[in-house]
């Protein structure tokens, strides 16, 4: 894309979210917190789940910052025009299926139409969304309704639409790394890159020994996935982190767990900030 229109787009971004204060919300990940700026996503934003490979995790992660926006109040939109949406999967992630809507678009128009109709009601916390295709009009829709709504939408995006015009104010890639599971269809590294990749959750299984000693790290429990910030704001492009997440008991934690003391550094106040 031009670098000009690139230019006006971040201009545009940071003038719209000037006009009203949101507050931050939680990933759902604290690993994922510190590595985004304002520590959490927006209220009223779009991010973008870029997934990098069958099996990412990119709509676990997804799911997890939807459960997060829903804490304080406010419904579950899910647009499945895949009709992938697994209840069970979802009850492991711990999300209230009794506060989330299922929308089964028959087309793309439609899709479209619903995730923006979602994004506007001022009674829904977060949306939902694996949009296959997304104009620059359409995703630049999605953005207005979302910051008229204070809603927090979530869209799960193939690797080919790193290349596409993006009204997000966080794009993610997310990438599967490795997983030490033998569990046959319930791999993340086996399905598509739906809801139901978190039917592991809902069905552990213990990995075998041959499992166990084809990786370096032989006391891991999960699947890994990397995560690298394509952008939020004015930042592009961050060291990628790499995930980890515990088949038995569904928690997402740092792969590479930093001391204590290095944790509490990293959440120490920028000074540049404190003298603004």
């Amino acid at each position: 894309m031009n670098h000009k229109v690139l230019q006006l787009r971040e201009l545009l971004n940071r003038k719209e979210s000037e006009k009203k204060p949101h507050s931050a919300i939680s990933s759902g990940c604290q690993p994922l917190d510190r590595l985004l700026p304002q520590r959490g996503f927006q209220q009223g934003s779009l991010v973008e789940w870029i997934a990098g490979g069958v099996g990412s995790g990119a709509s676990l992660l997804a799911l997890l910052a939807a459960r997060s926006a829903c804490y304080g109040g406010g419904a579950l939109v899910l647009v499945d025009r895949g009709q992938s949406f697994y209840p069970p999967a979802a009850n492991a992630c711990q999300l209230d299926l009794q506060n989330t809507i299922v929308v089964h678009p028959a087309n793309g128009r439609d899709e479209c139409w619903a995730i923006e109709q979602a994004l506007r009601c001022p009674d829904v916390a977060a949306v939902v969304a694996w949009p296959a295709r997304l104009t620059s009009q359409a995703f630049r829709r999605l953005q207005l309704a979302a910051e008229h709504g204070s809603s927090l939408g979530l869209l799960i995006r193939s690797a080919t639409a790193r290349n596409e015009s993006s009204w997000a104010s966080v794009r993610m890639l997310v990438s599967p790394r490795s997983c030490p599971l033998e569990c046959g269809d319930l791999s993340p590294l086996s399905i598509s890159n739906s809801v139901a990749t978190t039917k592991l959750l809902a069905s552990p299984s213990q990995p075998t020994d041959k499992a166990m000693t084809s990786h370096r790290t032989p006391n891991r429990k999960g699947w890994r996935l990397g995560v690298e910030l394509l952008r939020c704001g004015g930042l592009f492009g961050t060291k990628p982190i790499e995930l980890e997440i515990d088949h038995q008991t569904g928690e997402v934690r740092d792969a590479y767990p930093l001391p204590l003391a290095a944790q509490l550094a990293g959440t120490a106040p920028d000074p540049r900030q404190a003298t603004a």
